[in-house]
């Protein structure tokens, strides 16, 4: 069985309740680990709910440190996979203060938390937008200059400078593992957080309705959901295997040929629900809002080492989630489930 490390491993998950973190969540009960999550309490339509996962949850703030330490105290995890955030671009301009508590304190709260119950891995999740980007035609590399114009992309660049620190100070003499991965742009069913495009767009056409888009020609890293978690779980399988080399960062993305611009994940979800339209919006109040026009990763630090590699091409990401949303659309079903099989199924090929 791929993963099989992780079969009666206790994990503490912490953003459970987001996208990312219920695929996640799906992912490690299918392996037969133990989960406990800690997240805010989920949106009433949430991916998390739709999928009834049996699971213990701490619906709190990660920035609530005493309440944090209690529950990492009584679990006493063997790993924890760190994915609260306060993930969206463009609400970092209008509550800067918010993203950078949760983004960097709150990731300092995880540690030391995760120090006091004697854990011994962590895999932090940060982002694509961690480097100083200068709009490279090139993907940008593990070691390459930190920065970010946004508030969010600073705040999460900020993760990776306080965790090198966290890794020299306080692990150099002890058991815990700490990795940062840093994914590209993540699409997939269960999103509903506002400023995403495939969600705007299936959305919008189940109300029979166009999606005004920004920026049409910017060019992005897309990648299925499970692309990711599949990086992040060989890279925990490492940590729990008490390998110190792969305490560092790592990106994953999808390989150079398969980053698209706006438009053309346009395209190609109308391929799949001829429902969907835009409409270019030129808004002044958006300018003052910078978003990276261009922004690649090379991922052969991922390949070469954890032995991963993009599983779906772009077009495939793309088709399995614009299904996914007009099954629950129009059927009122999601393919969870099924998209996690059909991962299954390639990463064991």
């Amino acid at each position: 069985m791929t993963h099989e490390i992780y079969k009666n491993k206790k994990v503490f998950l912490t953003g459970h309740t987001g996208f990312k973190g219920s695929w996640l969540a799906l992912w490690l009960q299918e392996l037969g680990a133990e989960v406990v999550g800690y997240s805010l309490a989920p949106e009433q339509l949430s991916h998390f709910n739709l999928l009834d996962l049996k699971m213990k949850n701490y619906f709190n703030n990660i920035n609530d440190q005493v309440t944090l330490e209690k529950a990492m105290m009584e679990f006493k995890p063997d790993i924890v996979f760190h994915l609260a955030a306060q993930p969206l671009v463009r609400d970092s301009y209008d509550d800067p203060i918010t993203t950078y508590e949760t983004n960097v304190l709150g990731s300092l709260k995880v540690y030391m938390a995760a120090l006091k119950a004697n854990v011994g891995a962590i895999v932090s999740i940060t982002t694509d937008k961690v480097y100083e980007n200068k709009e490279w035609l090139w993907g940008y590399r593990e070691n390459d200059q930190l920065g970010g114009h946004d508030p969010y992309s600073s705040s999460k660049a900020c993760v990776e400078l306080m965790t090198s620190s966290f890794r020299k100070s306080f692990l150099s003499d002890h058991k815990m593992l700490l990795a940062t991965a840093r994914a590209g742009n993540v699409i997939g069913g269960g999103d509903w957080a506002k400023d995403r495009l495939i969600p705007d767009l299936v959305k919008n056409a189940n109300a029979n309705k166009t999606t005004p888009i920004r920026n049409p020609h910017s060019v992005r890293p897309w990648q299925h959901v499970l692309e990711p978690l599949h990086g992040y779980l060989l890279l925990g399988e490492k940590l729990l295997k008490n390998d110190k080399t792969f305490s560092e960062s790592f990106n994953f993305g999808p390989h150079m040929t398969h980053n698209l611009s706006v438009g053309e994940v346009w395209k190609i979800a109308k391929e799949h629900w001829d429902k969907i339209n835009i409409q270019v919006t030129e808004n002044p109040e958006d300018t003052k809002k910078h978003e990276a026009g261009l922004l690649k990763l090379d991922i052969e630090k991922a390949i070469k080492y954890l032995n991963w590699n993009p599983t779906f091409t772009a077009n495939e990401s793309i088709e399995l989630t614009t299904n996914w949303y007009k099954a629950f659309y129009l059927q009122k079903s999601v393919s969870t489930k099924d998209d996690l099989k059909k991962m299954i199924s390639r990463i064991k090929a």
